[in-house]
């Protein structure tokens, strides 16, 4: 709540003769709670008629990246990373652009977390990935057809996500993947 309250204040007082500095703006909420809430401080500070500030906003949600796009001014920075094989080393040196990649499990295993939870992390981070990735398709071709077809498209798409997760495909013969497809594009349609 205080985090909030100031953000409020700097939104308030902030001028295009002000230099801001925000560091990862709607943390502590939802995921899409606090992406929404970033990508709308971020936006309000970078429009030049309601704000115009100038800002670092230091932010792990990579949507956020797709603002240098759409928002003139806006650019995009990340620390440099090499990775050997599994190891990352941060180069402590920040570079144009934002990143692909995501660390928070790298960070996770050089602070000594034990190597089950971050395998079980790795599984849950592939879960949601493909989920994310199905939305991603799932909202652009919800924008073609209409907003009104949006939600149940959405349910779909999530019990698609839903019935995959529960597949092992260690253990299906070939016909038995060639069923389950079937099964799924027909509850697709």
């Amino acid at each position: 709540m205080v985090e909030m309250m100031e953000v409020a204040n700097i939104l308030k007082e902030a001028t295009q003769n002000s230099l801001v500095i925000l560091d990862e703006i709607g943390r502590g909420t939802s995921t899409y709670d606090g992406l929404s809430i970033a990508w709308a401080v971020a936006t309000f500070m970078a429009d030049k008629e309601k704000c115009g500030a100038k800002t670092l906003f230091a932010t792990h949600y990579h949507e956020l990246t797709k603002l240098e796009e759409r928002i003139e001014g806006v650019k995009n920075y990340s620390i440099a990373v090499k990775e050997k094989g599994e190891d990352i080393i941060f180069l402590r040196k920040i570079v144009k652009g934002g990143t692909d990649e995501s660390y928070g499990i790298h960070v996770a295993r050089l602070a000594g977390v034990p190597k089950e939870v971050l395998k079980n992390a790795r599984e849950i981070l592939k879960s949601l990935e493909r989920k994310s990735m199905l939305g991603e398709k799932n909202m652009e071709k919800a924008e073609k057809q209409g907003a009104g077809q949006l939600d149940m498209y959405n349910y779909k798409i999530a019990e698609i996500a839903h019935e995959l997760d529960k597949i092992n495909v260690n253990e299906l013969t070939p016909i038995d993947a060639m069923n389950i497809l079937v099964k799924l594009k027909e509850s697709a349609s």
